[in-house]
């Protein structure tokens, strides 16, 4: 599935407008279905590239606990599922290593909270 996003711009100005306003639209193709998500050990985070830009899931592994601590997606991008994606990819992570996750992050709280599966794993 490719999912093609079009996010229009509207440029504000305090003052009258002598000239007409610039809408600028952007075009991005997603192929969801080839979207990878990588986990980057070193940098102790989930990933996805999108162009010149990187969604993340930031964590901290502390022995058996992994901490998520923030879920960002770049604004162009938000709303189209990408968190999500990152979302279930780092806690089946969790889960195939059996470990607890502490969900500070509000993101990954809310995903667990709408996916039970992921309860038994969670603390909080």
């Amino acid at each position: 599935m490719v999912l093609v996003i079009e996010s229009v711009r509207f440029i504000w100005l305090p003052r009258p407008i002598t000239r007409p306003l610039t809408l600028r639209i952007h075009h991005i193709a997603i192929d969801f279905d080839n979207l990878e998500v990588v986990n980057d050990q070193q940098a102790k985070r989930f990933e996805v590239k999108l162009d010149d830009d990187v969604a993340i899931v930031e964590y901290q592994l502390t022995g058996s606990i992994i901490t998520f601590t923030h879920t960002e997606v770049p604004p162009t991008y938000e709303g189209y599922g990408i968190a999500g994606k990152m979302a279930k990819v780092a806690l089946e992570y969790a889960k195939e290593h059996n470990l607890k996750v502490l969900p500070l992050c509000p993101y990954i709280k809310a995903y667990i909270l709408r996916h039970p599966e992921y309860k038994s794993i969670a603390y909080g």
